[in-house]
């Protein structure tokens, strides 16, 4: 190479000196590593590329552009403009002039045009295009990426439907990356789990959820490993909210998330979605309850119908009402007269009329016989029931299980006691004894509804036994 080319000046090539391969050469320089690292990138593009010199004429042309219209690389560098190739020559004109136009003005520009493939059909693009500024800054050419129309507009209801989902879903979406943190929350969701949309991101779902973690794992567990579900689940969780914990049911469903970019999928997460139902379970099983109640309030009248003491009549109630309502029952009569029929002021006395047994389930038995009664101590809450003719309810509280043995053992219930609701039975405008219900520790609490249904069984009880004492000889 001469002094003067190693200089910088512009003399001539001699004639042993190759001329360089310009920009209308799909691959560039031969010797130049630059040239093939660009080929191969533009080769490797999503999206179709080509890009014009100043005077328009096609210098660069990539592997998708190939397969969108069906023109080679070999066949498009060189050319100027599209027409009479790419573009009907109708048309020509005021393609060229839009796309050149973005020499002389500022950022990208967007159209949409008909392009003509190599087999005549024609094919509608979408096209951003931007200038190529020279060393000095003045406009060397155009380059114009470009995809059809149907693929980009796939790909923006794609990104649309996503920014949708994470920001105005009215059910919560929640991004699980591989280790099983979320990565993204949605508003809706950072609601339910009473964070804030960062503050949860990065965290252990223990230490968003108290109880209903190990379920939630498990499953997103399964779906990195084998797919989503076919259909929703329905969880049960108890969330660590600052006002405090809430137990609420939600319906999740699961999405595995593999990345489109790699030839074997490869899991990026699990798209969680989930909808809070707890209002509606809680209705259906309400209903449940209500419905399984009465058809035993209804099965336990017809089954004491037919007995001919109502002492026993009393105890076919006790023994209907106690199928999914309680562990066990107890019931106790005035002793003497009944209530209304002497002083209220004297103190109360009651006397075991029936048990449920202590062992293995079976109907109640009668354990009154001989009319001792029974070593209640004052503020017992079935004496509690008999003095202010209501129900009662009484708990043993949050304590160790030795100590609500000895608080059930205390009242004279079954050891394994740990939650009661004494009902009144009052008949004829008398209290002629009570009923108490007791629990066991597997067992939730007796709440509102719960005494609603003991006070209908109490009643039914109250006129066997008070129609009992009536007939007694």
């Amino acid at each position: 190479m001469s002094a003067s080319r190693r200089s910088g000046t512009t003399d001539e090539l001699g004639p042993d000196e190759p001329e360089p391969r310009g920009p209308g050469d799909p691959h560039g320089p031969d010797e130049s590593g630059g040239s093939d690292l660009l080929a191969a990138l533009l080769d490797g593009m999503d999206a179709a590329l080509c890009a014009f010199d100043a005077e328009g004429v096609v210098t660069h042309w990539n592997r998708e552009a190939e397969r969108i219209l069906g023109w080679s690389a070999a066949e498009a560098v060189g050319r100027t403009g599209f027409a009479g190739w790419a573009v009907r020559s109708a048309d020509a004109e005021e393609v060229e002039a839009r796309l050149m136009s973005v020499m002389h003005a500022p950022g990208r520009q967007v159209h949409e045009f008909a392009l003509v493939t190599k087999d005549g059909g024609r094919v509608l693009v979408r096209t951003q295009s931007a200038a190529v500024r020279g060393p000095d800054g003045s406009p060397a050419g155009v380059y114009c990426a470009f995809s059809e129309v149907h693929a980009q507009i796939d790909l923006e209801r794609s990104i649309a439907l996503s920014e949708a989902l994470l920001d105005d879903a009215s059910w919560g979406v929640v991004l699980v990356d591989a280790d099983l943190r979320p990565a993204v929350v949605n508003a809706h969701a950072a609601r339910a789990l009473g964070t804030g949309r960062t503050s949860a991101l990065g965290r252990p779902l223990g230490e968003l959820l108290a109880q209903g973690v190990e379920e939630l794992e498990s499953a997103l567990t399964h779906v990195l490993a084998e797919g989503a579900p076919p259909a929703p689940a329905e969880m049960w969780v108890t969330v660590r909210a600052p006002e405090g914990e809430k137990r609420r049911c939600w319906r999740s469903g699961f999405l595995r998330l593999a990345s489109p970019l790699a030839e074997e999928p490869v899991p990026l997460g699990v798209g969680w979605l989930f909808q809070d139902v707890t209002e509606a379970k809680q209705g259906e099983q309400e209903a449940d309850v209500l419905r399984f109640r009465t058809n035993q309030l209804h099965r336990a009248a017809r089954a004491a119908a037919e007995c001919e003491d109502p002492a026993e009549a009393a105890t076919v109630h006790l023994d209907f009402a106690l199928a999914g309502f309680a562990d066990h029952a107890l019931l106790d009569r005035v002793a003497g007269a009944p209530r209304a029929d002497v002083d209220e002021t004297a103190p109360v006395r009651l006397v075991r009329l029936a048990a449920t047994p202590a062992g293995a389930p079976g109907p109640s038995r009668f354990t009154g016989a001989a009319g001792l009664p029974l070593r209640y101590e004052p503020g017992h809450p079935a004496l509690s029931c008999v003095e202010r003719a209501g129900t009662v309810r009484a708990d043993a509280g949050s304590v160790p299980p030795e100590q609500a043995r000895e608080w059930a053992l205390a009242r004279q219930w079954p050891a394994d006691a740990v939650h009661a609701l004494c009902a009144v039975l009052r008949s004829r405008g008398r209290t002629v004894g009570v009923v108490t219900f007791l629990r066991g520790a597997a067992r939730s609490r007796f709440e509102r509804a719960d005494a609603a249904y003991a006070e209908d069984v109490a009643a039914r009880i109250a006129t066997a036994l008070d129609l009992a004492q009536t007939v007694k000889p």
